[in-house]
């Protein structure tokens, strides 16, 4: 039997006169009647045999100098027939199957040349116990508190972590909660994971927080509302970034931020344009000249604080500084809410109709401000056992990952690799092919993994040389059945 035909059934083992055979692709052990598929639906018993219910995933690079995909001049002989040239395939780990227990080789290990080099990429798909995601959430709002507990269905699911610039950032997953808790809890992580990285929406709430539904790609909804804009900036940048185009229309901005609120003719941008001391004085802790920190609680309403009315955070009107007929202008970081207002002759803000000049910067600060999004970075260790599934001496890959000499992809797209020991690595779940994640019920994800390497460098490394395939071996048994997606043209190709 060739390394090609027994790669459905070095995974499996016949079990008694009924046609039983158990599957070990993962610690559950299922044993799988014919015409039946395994608890994690991944795996099926075809007539005796196990096979994979997911076609392997083929991703094919396009002809980038104009020429057409196959030259039909006569005499041409460009074409064999195939349906993907093996000079432009390359085999992900989607659909590819896995190596538990992982002394086995990895289930494809091919061959192919790039740039008159030749490498090797092996392919898996990894069972991850060690992942989880990390949460973007575009918005100004205040989800809950730092370090709260995030929950699907009642469970704790990860944390919120620190609020980045113009997002709030969520830690979900983790061995601890796929693990370290109750059964339900792993169970609720591992599916709130597999819904995430497969670009579904799934609603979590925060403790003493707040409800929000994510989904890759799509505007957070908080608490029943999709979320629209991100901010432009912390409220001192927005002073900065506007104040010359407010010269001569305003005599005070105050621009509300639940970090950092700007004050115009305070801040140095103000001063730099000669702009003359309004005394409206608000409320919080002054950082430097114009800059404002705790004017107000995080919450829901204006600049991610909980006021709906930006009056409130002024503390005083100095009466020797200030003038009846002074105009003030107050907005959110995102322009979403803005009111004007002048002073009558008791210096008493009152609201008025918005200048068109004015309104006209306000609506800038819109039009600067990126759209709301949520993004879900998948991230895991890539150690253990699954290393051997590569080579017998698992070090000297992580060495070559981590010297760049070996590649890292997950269904084809580049992996950011973190520094420091281990493979530790985190893509856009948004990169790869749709339906890359799987699961198994110990709990844990399932997520393709490719390394590639010059082939030199993989056998002096100690790899699997006799699983060695050349990709038009593969191409010829697998790809008829294959799914074949593009490669997309935001990433370099995946052996580059």
């Amino acid at each position: 039997m060739s390394a090609l035909s027994e790669r459905s059934a070095k995974f499996g083992a016949a079990e008694g006169d009924e046609g039983i055979i158990r599957c070990d692709a993962c610690p559950v052990l299922c044993r799988i009647r014919p015409g039946r598929a395994g608890a994690c639906s991944r795996y099926a018993n075809q007539d005796g045999l196990l096979v994979r219910t997911d076609p392997v995933v083929l991703l094919e690079r396009a002809i980038e100098d104009g020429r057409p995909l196959v030259s039909f001049a006569e005499g041409s002989d460009d074409w064999d027939g195939s349906l993907i040239d093996p000079a432009r395939a390359f085999v992900t780990g989607i659909g590819a199957g896995t190596t538990y227990p992982d002394y086995k080789p990895a289930p494809f290990i091919v061959s192919q040349q790039h740039a008159g080099v030749d490498t090797v990429t092996i392919v898996t798909e990894g069972i991850f116990s060690y992942c989880g995601v990390k949460v973007k959430i575009d918005t100004d709002r205040h989800l809950g508190p730092e370090a709260a507990a995030i929950r699907c269905e009642g469970e704790q699911v990860g944390h919120v972590t620190t609020a980045e610039y113009g997002s709030q950032m969520l830690s979900l997953g983790g061995v601890r909660h796929l693990t370290g808790g109750s059964k339900k809890e792993g169970n609720v992580t591992c599916d709130t994971l597999l819904k995430l990285c497969s670009g579904e929406a799934v609603e979590l709430t925060i403790d003493n927080g707040h409800s929000v539904i994510v989904q890759a790609g799509r505007p957070p909804i908080v608490d029943g509302k999709p979320e629209e804009r991100m901010r432009v900036g912390c409220g001192s940048a927005t002073i900065g970034i506007f104040a010359k185009q407010w010269l001569g229309h305003v005599d005070e901005v105050i621009v509300v931020d639940d970090h950092i609120t700007g004050v115009l003719t305070e801040h140095q941008a103000g001063r730099v344009l000669g702009m003359r001391p309004a005394g409206i004085r608000v409320k919080g802790r002054k950082s430097t000249p114009g800059r404002y920190f705790q004017v107000a609680n995080p919450g829901m309403g204006w600049g991610g604080t909980d006021i709906t009315d930006p009056l409130s955070i002024i503390l005083k009107i100095d009466p020797a500084v200030a003038w009846p007929g002074l105009r003030l202008l107050l907005t959110s970081t995102t322009g979403e809410d803005a009111l004007w207002c002048v002073l009558d002759e008791t210096l008493t803000p009152k609201p008025a109709p918005m200048p068109a000049e004015v309104r006209a910067v306000v609506d800038r600060i819109g039009e600067n401000c990126e759209p709301s999004v949520c993004t879900v970075l998948f991230m895991a260790g890539a150690g253990g056992s699954l290393r051997a599934g590569v080579t017998g001496n698992p070090v000297l890959l992580t060495r070559s990952v981590q010297e760049g000499t070996a590649t890292v992809t997950l269904g084809g797209a580049p992996a950011i690799l973190w520094p420091g020991g281990g493979i530790t690595v985190m893509v856009d779940v948004l990169d790869l092919p749709k339906n890359a994640f799987g699961y198994v019920p110990t709990p844990a994800l399932v997520a393709p993994i490719e390394f590639t390497l010059p082939r030199a460098l993989y056998e002096a490394s100690g790899g699997h040389a006799e699983e060695i395939t050349p990709v038009a071996e593969i191409i010829k048994a697998y790809g008829k059945d294959a799914r074949i997606e593009p490669a997309g043209r935001k990433h370099p190709w995946p052996v580059g």
